[in-house]
């Protein structure tokens, strides 16, 4: 079956809310994935909560299935979001194709948009951040630190709208430059713009505060829009998609 076959696509087990947001004639596709959906199953007990209701295969990097025809269908994983970020997220249908776009990520060619929804507000309109965190990733757990670091990180920071109403928020648009771990959740935090309901680096009380207030606990971070060009097949293609802003972000502003 090939990559731009409309079966393959329609009859992906995708998961609880997983929407397919784009996709092309190589077999590059987009997913809008909510906030509290895995990117991938880590062990079978996860396939429920996860991108697609299937088995994750961690070596390849890949997605894979039967069809009630008893065919084998795999989909290659080419970027991640946290379980607690919505958002686009990429997936290819060929290994070929993914080994390209996955060089594309290495070679920091992919342009990638987050919203956020903060506590308080940046003191300037536009801002270029840059730090040095520390990366610990160690018994399985990611920790990032912006105060003793040696890796460097780099994002734009733009206002987008201020809230209109208490608690104090603020909607703002960052572009990472760099892709590490939890950067732009400890870049916020750093400057005093907690992401609203982050449990690992945020304000908690106000995290409370808010929660009991919106009735959510999900963590205000969405990755709006990604777009590239790639080659393949000797010809420059061009790859764009966008995942609307989650109903909630808009109830505070």
């Amino acid at each position: 079956m090939s990559a731009g076959d409309e079966k393959f696509w329609a009859e992906l087990p995708l998961g609880r809310g997983v929407a397919l947001l784009q996709r092309d004639a190589q077999g590059l596709a987009a997913f809008g994935k909510p906030a509290g959906v895995l990117s991938h199953p880590n062990e079978p007990a996860d396939e429920p909560r996860a991108l697609l209701t299937a088995r994750y295969v961690l070596d390849g990097e890949f997605f894979e299935w039967r069809t009630e025809a008893g065919e084998t269908r795999r989909l290659w994983l080419l970027n991640r979001l946290d379980s607690a970020t919505s958002g686009v997220i990429l997936a290819a249908a060929t290994e070929k194709l993914a080994g390209e776009i996955r060089a594309q990520f290495k070679r920091k060619q992919v342009r990638k948009v987050y919203h956020a929804l903060v506590f308080g507000a940046p003191r300037q309109p536009l801002e270029l951040w840059r730090d040095l965190l520390a990366v610990d990733k160690s018994g399985g757990r990611i920790r990032t630190n912006a105060s003793a670091g040696h890796v460097p990180a780099e994002s734009q920071m733009t206002l987008v709208r201020p809230g209109r109403r208490e608690p104090r928020v603020t909607l703002v648009k960052l572009e990472p430059r760099t892709g590490r771990s939890h950067q732009l959740r400890v870049q916020c935090a750093k400057r005093f713009l907690p992401i609203v309901g982050d449990q690992t680096y945020g304000n908690f009380p106000a995290n409370r505060a808010f929660a009991k207030i919106a009735g959510t606990k999900r963590l205000f971070l969405h990755s709006m829009e990604t777009a590239f060009d790639y080659e393949y097949g000797g010809r420059t293609v061009h790859f764009a998609a966008r995942a609307p802003l989650p109903p909630e972000f808009e109830k505070f502003l």
